[in-house]
């Protein structure tokens, strides 16, 4: 495999970082999960948006234009000779003098990499995935922007440790204020009455381009869709839960809690709505030149 490293591709195994790297030492850095499909990256301009928005939250200049780190993904893919592929693309701050202060390091790290990638094993994703909800709440908007895709993961891998130790594979989050925000790393859509409902963006959540997609499509099938505020009495109650996601897609949850969802399998309006995202990630995206 061939990695993107500082303006130059190696072999994964010459793919380093330094141990002084303001991204490993405080997770000091930011990142896009991106999907390739057919040879084209999904909403890859999109995905670059958000990248330079979250650098530019942290204060973190790129040298890279927008337009040069499209191409970048993409020849990372080319590279790779993958035309199906999950791509982590990933900026730190750099090296300098050991300590916080962002002023020693003056050059960023950026790396590309395409790999494959599956989340959940695919037996649980047709019939649907067991989740819970977790002590472990989301981080507070005061301390960090959840808008910002930083390498500070460790809240969603404790919540992903709850999980795991309750016997399920994920978990959906609450906010500080007790309503319902988001899994470890993906969004979170109920169905109740007809009506495809998702968490107001002013809880504190991640915006997520797949969020985005399943939210246009459900509208374009005619569904009621609502941004609101949820507890969990509204996910115990559900007709229909899913999660979305660049890695994730979208995938049914069949049981919470130890309760079951609906009728404990995917549901129709999920269905529908997952087989139409799965066509469209096909149909359109930025070009891999191989």
């Amino acid at each position: 495999m061939e990695i993107y490293l500082n303006g130059k591709f190696c072999n994964e195994d010459e793919a380093k970082v330094s141990v002084f790297d303001s991204g490993l030492l405080y997770g000091d850095g930011i990142f896009e999960g991106i999907r390739a499909y057919n040879g084209r990256v999904f909403r890859l301009e999109e995905h670059i948006d958000r990248f330079y928005d979250s650098a530019k939250a942290i204060a973190l200049k790129l040298k890279e234009t927008k337009p040069e780190m499209c191409k970048i993904v993409a020849d990372t893919c080319a590279r790779n000779k993958m035309r199906d592929a999950y791509i982590r693309l990933v900026a730190t701050r750099g090296c300098g003098d050991m300590g916080l202060n962002p002023a020693t390091k003056k050059n960023p790290t950026v790396f590309c990499i395409a790999c494959q990638i599956a989340l959940y094993p695919e037996e649980e994703v047709r019939k649907g995935i067991t989740v819970i909800v977790p002590p472990t709440r989301r981080n507070y908007g005061e301390v960090l922007a959840p808008q910002i895709k930083s390498l500070n993961y460790l809240p969603s891998i404790m919540a992903r440790l709850e999980a795991h130790n309750a016997g399920a594979v994920e978990a959906i989050c609450m906010s500080r204020e007790g309503y319902v925000a988001e899994c470890t790393g993906d969004n979170v859509f109920v169905v109740k009455n007809g009506v495809v409902k998702t968490p107001h963006p002013g809880i504190g959540i991640l915006l997520g381009i797949t969020r985005k997609a399943v939210i246009e499509i459900a509208k374009e099938m005619g569904l009621p869709v609502e941004e609101t505020f949820m507890n969990r009495f509204d996910l115990y109650s559900a007709d229909e839960i899913f999660i979305s996601g660049t890695a994730a897609e979208v995938v049914p949850v069949a049981k919470i809690d130890g309760r079951e969802v609906g009728n404990g399998g995917i549901g129709p309006i999920t269905e529908k709505i997952r087989d139409r995202y799965l066509k469209l990630v096909r149909e359109e995206g930025y070009p891999i030149n191989f």
